[in-house]
């Protein structure tokens, strides 16, 4: 097979990868799902996870996705330097977009801001979005795939604390979020946490904490320490499965933290609903892939 046949295989691989994460949840999501259920002892909340579970297993049997809000897709690329089609990867994953958006089918969530117009492509000005991190000796491309859908996690907030407000500031800045807009986001909820050096470093940590395995923890003790605190807190304000309240209100908290300048703490939240579509996906040199976020599917 030539390179330019490779090429458009990759491209429809990633369109049906993107089409199915719209429809069935990675592994990791439902089993967290699954185990928050047993701990909810309404029967409201309850009745609420047997309609999620229902939702699921009837995208599943009528090939179609699970949310009306198939969202903006955003693209995480860890991408080795000596991968041979570094210089495809934009093309391909913007029409795997357009592929995806004609055959899962994906709503169209594109407008050309200032124009306004819905460019019915998923495709437009910066869409999708793709963010890279390039990996040194390494020709392998790892792809984080994503839903980001607007009641969830576009709407983030990102702000830079004095320090002297510590670390007890960053707890505040992220349960007034969780407080104010956090019960229109389809609890439970995964919540992601940049801790940076400035708004954009910390909104793109809190973007990559989402893309991490459930129930994963930072390497860092202390910031691990912070994640199960923040989830406990969270947790006692009662969101419950969409906010209708209930003994559990996040999936996990994660956070992801750079280094920064001794006079700020760059802070930011972006949470993911409990349909937290995304999907995680690894391609070789050849172009092999292995899907690690999806156990017994098929493209």
């Amino acid at each position: 097979m030539n390179n330019q046949s490779k090429i458009e295989e990759m491209t429809i691989t990633m369109g049906k990868f993107v089409s199915l994460i719209g429809k069935i949840l990675p592994d990791d999501v439902m089993n967290k799902l699954t185990e928050l259920r047993t701990q909810e002892d309404s029967r409201l909340a309850t009745a609420i996870y047997s309609t999620m579970f229902e939702n699921q297993n009837l995208a599943r049997e009528l090939n179609r996705p699970s949310c009306q809000d198939t969202g903006v897709i955003q693209f995480f690329l860890k991408c080795g330097e000596n991968f041979p089609y570094i210089g495809k990867l934009e093309k391909v994953l913007t029409e795997s977009v357009l592929y995806a958006t004609e055959n899962a089918p994906l709503r169209h969530n594109s407008v050309q801001t200032f124009d306004e117009y819905n460019t019915g492509k998923n495709i437009g000005k910066g869409t999708p979005s793709i963010f890279w991190e390039m990996i040194p000796d390494s020709d392998t491309l790892e792809i984080d795939a994503y839903m980001a859908g607007g009641g969830c996690t576009l709407p983030g907030k990102a702000g830079v604390l004095m320090p002297g407000m510590g670390y007890e500031g960053v707890t505040e800045f992220v349960l007034d979020i969780m407080t104010s807009y956090g019960l229109n986001a389809c609890p439970p909820l995964l919540v992601g946490v940049g801790v940076a050096t400035s708004v954009e470093t910390a909104a793109l940590l809190s973007k990559k904490a989402l893309m991490r395995p459930i129930g994963s923890h930072n390497e860092n003790e202390r910031a691990a320490k912070m994640e199960q605190l923040l989830e406990d807190g969270i947790n006692k304000i009662g969101l419950g499965p969409q906010g209708m309240s209930g003994n559990k209100s996040v999936m996990g908290v994660h956070i992801e933290n750079s280094a920064r300048h001794p006079s700020t703490i760059g802070v930011a939240v972006s949470t993911g609903c409990w349909s937290h579509r995304r999907g995680h996906i690894v391609f070789d040199h050849e172009l092999n892939y292995t899907i690690t976020s999806h156990s017994g599917v098929e493209l």
